[in-house]
């Protein structure tokens, strides 16, 4: 075999499963419609109001529930079938869409319209987040969930390079609308996936019967495993202040680069979305995450993000945001694998809710607060706000390993 065919056939393991196959092309065409969605509403709220702290309370709606409620999420997933909290979750996105772009063509859209459709979203996205993680393990099974969460990072960010593209043409020509009701058909694709697939490949997961205490038991499971929570916690600090690019990247656009065009948005997004693509293909191609190499993702990027925050121009801005984008989607895709390998069966969803908060769930926190720290300054401070925090919490996890390596040794020498 050759060198090449042994890299595809390991970095896309994964898509050797049927059932995930579909899964997979049902979700690269919806996450398109998604990014398309986020671009267009963004930019319509920017149009709406001009200000950065409304664009920032409307991405923090949408992430409210999952902040406030998030444990719960996990707790219906572990409970029930993932594939029909599924069902519902994206026909329920898809009506949202839906009636979003018809506020837009009937020209009763509001600030306040968008917020509270931005917070239903947010309602939907609580079940549909720990189900749809969970559900990954079902489709492929152990041994592959690294590849496949790598795989499934890479097709969030195939859609981010796709979805904002199609969506600045859109806006430019016939307005955001159209942006929306894409993103409403888009949701089809997944549905059909879910149709065709073949329950019998399915691997059998336990189904947790109700019982009192089983949010504490969760947190619980999660404080007591020191690997789990130095994850959770570094990705709760770095999903606040740094992974806030639909607030930041708009105002980049229009108050530092005096770009008043969609499509130089749309190019921002892309060039993090490509680097993403490259990420995700890189952390698939390894076998497993290991907390070492987590830390030195965090520390590159925050570096690289550092970087895009001196931009002296647009293009050098959007040459920066290729390594990261590649660096932010394999950090986050490394440390979801390491959630997921280092978690029971039975707790996986509620594990994975605690994760979804606190990757998700802080954006009500950071989104905010970027978006005042830009209002006080300018986009580029906002940007340094959160790779500065990035940088600290890849130290810190250096600094953790140690301990950790430390500590292995007095016990073996005891």
């Amino acid at each position: 075999m050759s060198a090449a065919k042994r890299f595809s056939s390991k970095t896309f393991a994964a898509l050797s499963v049927r059932n995930f196959r579909l899964y997979f092309i049902g979700q690269l065409i919806s996450v398109s419609g998604t990014w398309m969605q986020s671009v267009a509403q963004g930019w319509l709220v920017l149009q709406l109001t001009g200000s950065s702290v409304d664009l920032g309370i409307a991405v923090a709606l949408q992430y409210l529930p999952m902040l406030l409620l998030g444990s719960y999420g996990g707790l219906i997933a572990d409970r029930h079938e993932k594939r029909r909290i599924l069902y519902c979750t994206q026909v329920s996105a898809g009506l949202l869409a839906l009636v979003l772009g018809l506020l837009v063509t009937s020209h009763h859209v509001t600030v306040d319209t968008v917020y509270v459709l931005a917070a239903l979203l947010g309602v939907v996205n609580l079940f549909d987040n720990p189900a749809r993680q969970a559900f990954v393990q079902e489709m492929v099974g152990r041994d592959l969930i690294a590849n496949a969460v790598s795989l499934n990072s890479v097709l969030m960010n195939a859609g981010r390079l796709i979805g904002p593209g199609i969506a600045a043409g859109f806006i430019a020509v016939v307005g955001t609308a159209v942006c929306f009701y894409a993103n409403s058909v888009s949701y089809l694709a997944v549905l059909l996936a879910l149709v065709l697939m073949r329950r019998s490949e399915f691997l059998p997961m336990k189904i947790v019967e109700r019982q009192k205490g089983q949010l504490r038991l969760g947190v619980k499971y999660v404080a007591q495993n020191p690997l789990l929570r130095n994850v959770i916690l570094s990705v709760a600090v770095v999903g606040t202040f740094a992974y806030n690019f639909t607030v930041t990247l708009p105002l980049l656009t229009r108050h530092t680069f005096h770009q008043t065009s969609a499509a130089d948005y749309g190019l921002l997004m892309a060039s993090m979305g490509l680097g993403a693509i490259f990420g995700g293909l890189f952390i698939a191609h390894r076998s497993r995450p290991t907390p070492k190499l987590l830390a030195t993702l965090t520390l590159c990027f925050g570096f690289f993000m550092t970087l895009t925050s001196f931009a002296p121009s647009i293009t050098w801005a959007e040459i920066a945001l290729v390594p990261t984008g590649a660096f932010s989607i394999a950090f986050i895709s490394t440390a979801n694998a390491t959630v997921q390998l280092n978690s029971s069966q039975q707790m996986r969803g509620r594990v994975m809710s605690l994760y979804a908060i606190a990757f998700l769930g802080t954006t009500p926190i950071g989104a905010p607060l970027i978006g005042a720290i830009v209002a006080l300054s300018n986009p580029r401070v906002g940007i340094q706000v959160g790779s500065g925090v990035a940088l600290v919490t890849g130290i810190w996890l250096v600094l953790s390993l140690r301990q950790d390596e430390r500590s292995t040794q007095v016990l073996q020498m005891a």
